[in-house]
């Protein structure tokens, strides 16, 4: 039997992307349709998405959906079907899909998103009419309410639907003062600790974690750190208390996007036999970035710059990377003051430092495809997935040890350069003398080319699919419905 599954994410490639999730949430459906698993994906209508979607087909009108009109639009993007919420008073605004031009967050994102939830809701319990699901798979805070809708206030007639939430990033939990709550269209019930109060206030994130009938994280490892204090912020003894529908499933990457063998975007395309081709690869980028030639390592960076990513760490590091001789390509964009550090650092160190505002794909790509090693210094870092584009294209990963990155990355110990299953450098903390230290063994490492190739060859030839995360999705899915086979 399909099984149908309507996936509730507030971004998915190729519409609309700010991070991890919308790769993840786009990549699913094909994933899973190898494993008899129909996925639609509801996504709000920015003005790129309606943009994308062109004439489609309008299923279902709401007259108040939190106080506002909607429709909810039918089309395909990709041959994956795709549902649409098209609220205008929501989502047809300038900027991003989370604040305005300036990066600064909407006031009533919570409205926005409560919005969004009760459509999915809606949605998954039947009321429109030609849409029918077996199960709905919410991401992230931004979807976090639609299990507390189909809990405390299912659409009018609508069956049981059982619900998983997976959290891309805990440090995101959409919190929201209590003055809300009598606007979000749920019953006084719904007001407790089982439900969505957290902490005096609305907890978009808590409230999905406590009602769904499974919660998923996007990495093994960071399925037992956010049940500590650290990793949890807050919401730990929630993960403790259902620790048995806790599960980690690691994020995957699309070889047919992803393979420097077929990549457009690069000056020469190579495979794990032909190494010496990345050579015009790193020649391009380092006119690209205006980067003298050098013997060194070319580190790159392509990353948000937050304190959660350990930049702040990097630019501390920066003087000792340059003077051992390694260069740096950077491309990002976050806090103001470590854009500021970056370009500055760029001016300090003519040729050898190249800053990059922003982001760009294609340039993404470049980067992945030319430097020597990338730099993945996070303090937490739920799954990561530069790290594995860098293993796909024999960009040596050099990563803290938390979450998916201590669990994709081999480090370069002695027992494992002899064993010859290495892959990268792993760093126990995020501090200035860790991040030197594993700069340092990358320069080190480098200087040794047959122990480089190695390490190369052996991050190309690991499989990051999607093929064993997609099977573990639908099995958790099958649990759940009581469809096991």
């Amino acid at each position: 039997m399909t099984l149908k599954v309507l996936s509730v994410a507030s971004e998915a490639v190729p519409l609309v992307k700010t991070g991890g999730l919308a790769d993840v949430a786009g990549a699913l459906p094909t994933a899973l349709a190898e494993h008899g698993v129909e996925m639609t994906t509801l996504v709000p209508g920015y003005p790129s998405v309606i943009a994308r979607l062109g004439k489609a087909k309008a299923v279902h009108k709401w007259a108040s959906l939190l106080g506002e009109p909607a429709r909810l639009l039918s089309g395909r993007v990709g041959g994956q079907p795709l549902l649409v919420l098209d609220a205008p008073a929501y989502f047809d605004r300038p900027g991003g899909p989370y604040g305005d031009a300036k990066g600064q967050d909407w006031d009533d994102n919570w409205r926005r998103f409560g919005a969004f939830a009760r459509a999915a809701a809606d949605i998954a319990g039947g009321a429109v009419k030609g849409c029918s699901f077996d199960l709905v798979h919410a991401h992230d805070w931004q979807a976090a309410m639609t299990p507390a809708y189909l809990h405390f206030a299912p659409a009018k007639g609508g069956r049981r639907m059982p619900s998983v939430i997976t959290i891309h990033n805990m440090a995101f939990q959409g919190f929201a003062d209590a003055a809300i709550f009598p606007r979000l269209g749920l019953p006084q019930a719904a007001w407790s600790v089982d439900g969505v109060e957290s902490y005096g206030g609305v907890g978009f994130l808590k409230a999905g974690m406590h009602l769904a009938d499974a919660i998923t994280t996007v990495s093994p490892t960071y399925a037992q750190e956010i049940r500590s204090p650290a990793f949890g912020m807050g919401l730990e003894g929630i993960v403790l208390a259902r620790s048995d529908r806790v599960h980690g499933i690691l994020n995957g990457i699309d070889p047919a996007e992803w393979s420097p063998m077929t990549d457009p975007h690069l000056a020469a395309t190579y495979g794990p036999g032909q190494l010496a081709r990345r050579k015009a690869n790193k020649r391009a980028l380092e006119k690209e970035f205006g980067l003298a030639k050098g013997e060194g390592p070319l580190f790159i960076v392509v990353s948000r710059l937050t304190w959660q990513k350990g930049m702040d760490v990097l630019l501390d590091v920066l003087p000792h990377l340059v003077g051992i001789g390694g260069r740096l390509a950077l491309l990002g964009s976050g806090d103001a003051e470590l854009e500021r550090g970056f370009r500055a650092a760029a001016a300090l160190y003519p040729g050898r430092v190249g800053v990059r505002i922003g982001y760009d794909e294609a340039l993404s790509h470049r980067l992945q495809g030319g430097g020597d090693a990338i730099l993945v210094p996070s303090r937490f870092e739920p799954c990561g997935l530069t790290q594995l584009y860098g293993l796909a294209y024999g960009c040596v990963p050099v990563v803290s040890r938390t979450g998916g990155l201590a669990d994709t990355v081999i480090d370069a110990n002695p027992a494992a350069l002899a064993a010859g299953v290495a892959t990268g450098i792993q760093m126990n903390a995020v501090d200035q003398p860790a991040l030197a230290a594993a700069v340092s063994r990358a320069v080190d490492l480098y200087a040794r080319p047959g122990e480089w190739r190695r390490l190369q060859k052996n991050g190309m030839k690991a499989d990051f699919s999607w093929r064993a995360s997609g099977a573990a999705y639908a099995a958790l899915y099958r649990k759940l419905t009581g469809d096991v086979r």
